[in-house]
């Protein structure tokens, strides 16, 4: 393996034959991931081979971020400053040609994030009956301004300023009509003002265009399969209060009905189709060279880790004698030896629930990784075969070979006649219930308890006893998180272990063994395991019993 630095990739990327041919057939994706790895500003000579359509597509991946983890994104107007200095330094010909391929809404609403936008005429300043000379625009007398076109540019930050003022001179001079539909957008947004009366509490225009481009970029992600944050967030507080006892299955969530009724009616979004004019390339390469400089480019990008190097399986099984995801692994093993399309349908709700993890969980209070996210549906899956009710199975399936120790024998076809989003509900509601609600119920019961000669320890633990009582009762006792500093005073991997434990995604941290073998050992927040099996969850009760010794109540 090679020397695989950014800067190192990015040098033999741009020495590959044919590479303004091979970057147009990149997924936005691909072209993303090679951005966040080689870094924006040093990838101008690349983005500047992608077509708009490709560009616009990044975008939606780059432009929007959460506040938080778990919550709603917002566009980010200071990395679109930073991707137009980027395009215009690579070009601001080929800038404004871009800019001119995209929708003007989006180009607009981007644009007054760093600029008010007004026409000459409506700014001009003019003498009163009285004599007086009246400027109709005072806001923008002490700022960066300059008059483009007709229109008056006025700078509401200053760092794009010559990046958006050299776009617009070039969009003006090349693609004039276009030109001018940005700019009456752009003096549409500019003209917003808020309610002077304080009685209603509504959107300026600005707002609105961007909560506009929230909803259309939410409906493209929804084509191609990804998750809003705030359905996330409601599939898995729904999967949480799954009633394991009820008669029958539950139903298909409506969210989850829509999330794959939107998929079927939407085809996958084809390459950009109206590239413009190759750069350097006056002659169509040989098809042969080019699939040679494909796989060049591919073997890079897999040996730096950008791409997954091959195709990998569903799941990945366990080393050891007693996998912990035997049961998910043999009947998707069944269901891609016996029915393609059944095993099809699984893939699919397995990349769904991944989705939904990373868009509405968080593990540790920060995001969860794409692989993270997983790894974490396959476990909680898992765990919904072994936990699937009894009572909810056919006759047939009853009559069935007894169970095995610890669960319910589950029959080898049950994947080909039942989905994975069930059986992870099935799955998640075990996990909330005796795994995160289970510990904090515990532990509210064990601070009663506490008796602590050292004044501050004693005030930090009721603090504690009171915010994590509160959220538990909600349902919620992750909410309590920044509280439990309180136990690191009295046992560190406790409160590793514990953090875990009483999660949005709960996981088994290495301090949880640790404790039942009696052992000491350093604690590292990343040495976690998800929770996939019953036996983990008796591990998870047996440390949870042991907490008093600890604390010595």
């Amino acid at each position: 393996m090679g020397d695989q630095s950014p800067g190192r990739l990015l040098e033999r990327l741009l020495a590959t034959p044919h590479l303004a041919h091979l970057v147009r057939q990149w997924q936005p994706e691909v072209l993303h991931r090679v951005i966040q790895y080689c870094g924006l500003e040093d990838c101008g000579e690349l983005v500047a081979l992608a077509t708009p359509g490709q560009l616009a597509r990044v975008f939606d991946l780059d432009l929007w971020h959460p506040t938080a983890p778990g919550l709603d994104e917002r566009f980010d107007a200071d990395r679109f400053g930073t991707w137009l200095q980027v395009i215009v330094d690579a070009g601001v010909s080929g800038a404004a040609s871009t800019l001119a391929e995209m929708d003007v809404d989006l180009v607009a609403a981007a644009l007054v994030q760093h600029v008010r936008v007004f026409a000459c005429a409506a700014i001009a300043p003019f003498v009163t009956l009285d004599g007086d000379l009246v400027s109709p625009d005072q806001s923008t007398g002490n700022r960066l301004r300059r008059e483009v076109g007709g229109y008056v540019v006025s700078a509401k930050r200053s760092e794009a300023w010559d990046a958006v003022t050299a776009v617009l001179v070039a969009l003006a001079e090349a693609h004039g009509r276009r030109f001018s539909q940005v700019m009456r957008e752009c003096c549409r947004l500019s003209n917003s003002r808020p309610e002077t009366d304080g009685l209603d509490d509504l959107l300026t225009t600005g707002e609105q265009a961007l909560f506009d481009l929230a909803l259309d970029r939410e409906a493209r992600r929804d084509a191609q399969g990804y998750m809003a944050p705030a359905q996330a967030r409601a599939f898995l507080q729904v999967s949480r209060r799954i009633d394991l006892r009820a008669e029958g299955m539950p139903p298909r969530d409506q969210m989850t009905r829509a999330y794959f009724t939107a998929i079927e009616s939407h085809p996958s979004l084809e390459r950009d189709g109206n590239s413009p004019e190759l750069p350097n390339e006056t002659v169509e390469p040989a098809p042969e060279a080019v699939a040679d400089a494909a796989a060049a480019v591919i073997d890079l990008l897999q040996d730096a880790g950008v791409i997954a190097s091959g195709p990998r399986a569903l799941i990945e099984g366990s080393t050891g004698s007693s996998p912990r995801l035997a049961r998910v692994t043999a009947r998707l093993q069944f269901a891609r030896d016996h029915d393609a399309d059944a095993y099809a349908m699984r893939s699919a709700e397995l990349a769904y629930l991944a989705n939904v993890i990373v868009a509405g969980s968080t593990i540790q209070s920060r995001a969860v990784a794409a692989d993270e996210a997983t790894k974490a549906a396959v476990a909680v899956c898992n765990l919904g075969l072994e936990n699937w009710p009894v009572h909810w199975l056919s006759r047939d399936a009853r009559r069935g070979p007894p169970a095995a120790a610890g669960g319910t024998q589950l029959p080898e076809d049950f994947l080909i006649h039942h989905d994975l989003v069930r059986v992870f509900q099935v799955g998640w509601a075990v996990l909330h219930e005796e795994v995160c609600m289970y510990s904090a119920g515990a532990l509210v019961g064990l601070l009663t308890s506490v008796r602590c000669a050292d004044g501050y320890v004693r005030a930090a633990l009721e603090t504690l006893r009171v915010v994590l009582t509160r959220h538990w009762r909600q349902g919620t006792p992750w909410d309590a998180r920044d509280a439990f500093d309180a136990i690191a005073l009295i046992d560190a991997p406790s409160w590793a272990a514990l953090l875990g434990l009483i999660d949005q995604l709960p996981t088994l941290h290495a301090a949880v063994a640790a404790s039942l073998a009696g052992t000491t050992r350093q604690v590292d927040p990343t040495a976690y395991e998800f929770i996939s099996e019953n036996a983990q969850i008796q591990d998870v009760h047996a440390f949870i019993q042991r907490l008093p010794a600890i604390f010595r109540v």
